[in-house]
């Protein structure tokens, strides 16, 4: 881990209309993640943990406050910049994997390259490499109903790497594998981490995962509490 800042976020308020209910899920959050730290958010469900890392990673807004990223102020940006940016900088992993499944390993983890407009050589090259980091160069070319659950998830999460992002946000990653799929994935993750050195964010209710990240943090009564070594 690095003296640099990646993250930064500053009042962060967000709450949400239920009948004649205002529910605030995030109330002032302020909080801070350095380049190659990781970082677990747990907490109960339904407490907002989700919404958080959608903010972080620009895929919703908060009704107030400031999200920075490798110092720029995201949400000062227009929509078009703030797409751009996110493609670059964010990747992604969520419990299910979102795979298309009319393609096979290698052409699910090429995507993101495609769609930034690199050509279909230098994208395939980079995903054999990413895949190979995540252990599955034998399957590249294997369709997405061809791999078991944790190789569909690894698949994801190469595809969440493909572009080298200064930022994983990670939701729930392993809670839909059984344990021994989880494990491996948890240790791949750690492992990721420390070899591109992005800053890691993490919601789980995965104690063992939690407990391998640098930092754990619950979020409650929307704040994040910092956990007491």
């Amino acid at each position: 881990m690095s003296n640099t800042l990646c993250l930064k976020t500053e009042k962060l308020h967000k709450s949400y209309h239920s009948k004649a209910e205002k529910i605030e899920v995030l109330n002032g959050i302020n909080f801070e993640a350095y380049k190659g730290e990781s970082v677990a958010v747990i907490g109960a469900s339904g407490i907002g943990k989700s919404t958080l890392l959608n903010i972080l990673g620009t895929l919703d807004q908060p009704d107030s406050g400031k999200v920075y990223i490798n110092n720029c102020d995201v949400f000062a940006c227009s929509d078009d910049e703030r797409s751009r940016f996110r493609s670059t900088a964010v990747g992604f992993v969520f419990q299910f994997h979102h795979l298309l499944p009319e393609f096979n390993a290698l052409e699910n983890t090429m995507m993101p390259l495609l769609i930034q407009g690199k050509s279909r050589r230098v994208a395939m090259e980079k995903a054999g490499e990413i895949l190979d980091l995540v252990h599955l160069s034998h399957r590249l070319n294997h369709r997405v109903a061809e791999l078991s659950g944790g190789e569909q998830q690894r698949v994801a999460v190469a595809r969440a790497l493909i572009h080298h992002p200064s930022l994983l946000l990670a939701d729930e990653p392993t809670g839909n594998l059984d344990q021994k799929s989880s494990e491996y994935v948890h240790k791949l993750l750690t492992e990721l981490n420390q070899h591109f050195q992005m800053t890691l964010i993490v919601v789980t209710h995965n104690m063992l995962l939690a407990n391998l990240m640098d930092r754990c943090v619950t979020l409650k009564d929307g704040q994040l509490i910092e956990k007491k070594s």
